[in-house]
């Protein structure tokens, strides 16, 4: 005696078509650009100016004036941005910080 054994549905008459590939870069839903990002130095209690200068001088390689300049703006409005650019630069540039004592953050830049 045979036996029914199930059968796969018909495929949908009409014509078939296939996704047309248009190049072989895949394309996210992201902006464009990962930036701007920024890296704050905020003020802390323990750091000396000269030291955050140095600091300014030595890891981003900012001259003298440019470095007073952000050390001041840490000193007298408690933060300053720092460096500027992709998620990674200013995750970076934050650990930097922490390595040399600094108390820093990151963040996407409104």
């Amino acid at each position: 005696m045979p036996v029914d054994v199930p059968q796969p549905p018909a495929p949908p008459a009409g014509p078939q078509t296939t996704p047309e590939r248009k190049s072989s870069v895949a394309v996210l839903d992201r902006p464009a650009a990962d930036t701007p990002w920024v890296t704050l130095v905020w003020n802390d209690p323990v750091n000396l100016m000269s030291y955050v200068t140095w600091v300014f001088q030595t890891h981003f390689g900012y001259p003298l004036a440019r470095a007073e300049a952000l050390m001041m703006d840490v000193h007298t409005k408690g933060r300053a941005v720092v460096s500027t650019g992709t998620r990674e630069t200013c995750e970076a540039d934050t650990e930097a910080m922490h390595g040399y004592g600094l108390w820093a953050t990151f963040q996407k830049d409104d």
